[in-house]
């Protein structure tokens, strides 16, 4: 059972709550975690289960990784290998597959007696799936082990075990440097993506975590906004009114941008989004803010009556609670994005209060076809949201006024306010 480990590696046979090896491809860190449990499983009877967010059939897990390494290690005699599960052949060690999405605390009680559980492609695991999962794994001395190459820095994965990682856990960084099986084939590979895909690779192969999603709509303008700055303490000026712009949802989150003009800039300074939130108590939140209000500005089904609101409409209801509103212009999806590309160079983020909207425009993206590989309309989900809302408030960017008769001294530009150093 000789096996050469990754000095990274070796912390694997030391007891530790939660184990983490995160980084790019060609690392070696999935055959290492791999090589190690069968070692471990060869040795004692462990129940060891072998879960990702996701599992339609085995065939998604890292059955047949285990299987290989089986092989390659020299370890037939101790294990048996089944359709659906590896069992050791010399004593009562299990391995087991499973997926996280459709568990519940309930469904997974079943593996309370688990001795390691090990979370591979753990990029996908939501926050959800950790919530349910870790306070399962509750045998004594049980292990959490994870591997995963970082998709963005704020997926709860990566917050969780990187940036601000558990007690007693032990989290490295593993790149293709770090891996001493790492072969001609792979460093062409290596190679190839450096030369093709220079903006990707950083991701890819030295596992540094992206700045937007794959296929964001507004790729390039999120990161335009980190490069110029302008993602940025941007404080309230009470000499500007500020104009909130919403998206409406009830089981969907309803989402409120504030805007304040100054000029030709635009600055989002704060945002909110939550579901189940009536109308009312919206007002109420707005009106504990210590801003000075220009418009609320509505999507245009804000007109329509609704039953049960006793036949009045979102803007008939805003109106009568003391708002004042005004309709944003009916136009399609594509124009929306279209304006909204043009107003992202004018556009400054207060980086303190609008971590939420981030997570929105850095994520929306549009459906593919997976017959034809073909992009479509942008997807409907709980990042689409804030992205609605800043679509509407680009259409009407130049008709948020500060016309309140009070006198404004010359400012500087915000972008002046001290360069890209910040206020």
């Amino acid at each position: 059972m000789a096996a050469e480990f990754p000095e990274k590696l070796k912390f694997l046979f030391s007891p530790q709550r939660y184990k983490v090896a995160y980084g790019g491809r060609g690392s070696g860190k999935s055959w290492g975690f791999a090589d190690a449990l069968l070692i471990l499983g060869a040795t004692k009877s462990l129940r060891v289960l072998c879960a990702r967010e996701v599992q339609n059939s085995i065939k998604d897990s890292v059955h047949r990784l285990l299987k290989d390494q089986i092989e390659r290690l020299g370890l037939s005699e101790y294990y048996t290998v089944l359709d659906t599960e590896i069992r050791g052949r010399q004593n009562d060690s299990l391995f087991l597959f499973s997926g996280l999405s459709n568990q519940t605390v309930e469904s997974l009680k079943s593996i309370e007696g688990v001795d390691f559980c090990w979370v591979e492609e753990a990029k996908n695991v939501t926050k959800r799936s950790w919530d349910i999962l870790t306070p399962t794994i509750r045998k004594r001395d049980s292990e959490i082990w994870v591997t995963f190459n970082p998709d963005l820095e704020t997926d709860e994965t990566y917050v969780r075990f990187v940036k601000d990682p558990p007690t007693n856990c032990t989290s490295v960084e593993m790149n293709w440097r770090d891996n001493p099986f790492f072969d001609q084939v792979l460093e062409t590979e290596r190679q190839d993506t450096l030369r093709r895909d220079p903006d990707g690779y950083e991701n890819i192969w030295e596992g540094k975590p992206k700045r937007v999603a794959d296929g964001a709509v507004y790729a390039k303008e999120v990161s335009a906004l980190y490069n110029d700055n302008r993602v940025r303490a941007v404080p309230y000026d009470p000499l500007l009114r500020v104009h909130t712009v919403w998206d409406l949802g009830w089981n969907d989150a309803t989402s409120i941008g504030y805007f304040q003009r100054s000029g030709s800039e635009l600055r989002l300074i704060d945002y909110e989004e939550e579901s189940f939130v009536t109308l009312d108590q919206w007002v109420a939140r707005l009106e504990k803010k210590p801003y000075r209000y220009g418009f609320d500005w509505l999507p245009h089904d804000a007109q329509a009556k609704r039953q049960q609101s006793s036949g009045k409409s979102t803007q008939d209801i805003l109106k009568a609670l003391g708002r004042k509103t005004k309709i944003v212009p009916s136009e399609t999806v594509e124009n929306g994005i279209r304006a909204t590309r043009m107003m992202f160079p004018r556009l400054y983020v207060n980086k303190d209060k609008c971590e939420a909207w981030l997570e929105c425009v850095k994520r929306y993206r549009r459906d593919i076809n997976q017959r034809t590989d073909e992009p479509s309309g942008p997807v409907h989900d709980k990042y689409s949201h804030g992205a609605d809302m800043t679509r509407y408030a680009a259409l009407v960017v130049d008709k948020m006024t500060n016309d309140d008769n009070v006198k404004r001294p010359p400012q500087p530009r915000i972008a002046s306010f001290g360069g890209r150093a910040g206020y």
